[in-house]
């Protein structure tokens, strides 16, 4: 389920008549994440070791997972888990040279796409044994150049 609350015209029209026409920029800067606390990071890992590999997903997909449990999660046995690990932009740039190696062709494609990934990396994949990959490598390559 989102947490993204959709609202009416009617809602829309009564929160711009009431003087708050704000920008998307200026609204989001109202509605500010909560500070990451010692018990949220805690709470990332107990999750980290629970049984359901969709649970350690949402943990590899966090930009407050610590370091050390990305390097963890980047180890997991499940491919969507270390595909997690693989685009999110907190993840250490040593770990994604080592995930660019992953045997599974999803988790090096999302390394391919993520930002931060080193270019020592992007060369090991654009030579990857998957034309998926050596694609998807080829087209973020593309756009960079523009």
């Amino acid at each position: 389920m989102s947490c993204i609350r959709f609202n009416t015209p009617a809602q829309r029209r009564q929160m711009r008549d009431g003087g708050l026409n704000l920008a998307a920029g200026e609204v989001a800067l109202l509605h500010l994440s909560p500070e990451v606390t010692d018990s949220k990071i805690e709470r990332l890992r107990l999750l980290a070791k629970h049984q359901n590999p969709k649970i350690r997903e949402s943990v590899a997909s966090s930009r407050n997972t610590p370091e050390d449990l990305l390097r963890v999660l980047a180890a997991d046995s499940d491919e969507g888990v270390r595909s997690c690990v693989a685009r999110n932009e907190s993840t250490p740039c040593d770990v994604l040279s080592e995930l660019a190696t992953d045997r599974s062709e999803k988790v090096r494609g999302w390394v391919a796409l993520n930002y931060f990934v080193p270019e020592d990396a992007m060369a090991v994949l654009a030579e990857d044994r998957s034309k998926v990959v050596r694609g998807l490598v080829s087209w973020k390559a593309s756009i960079a150049e523009v």
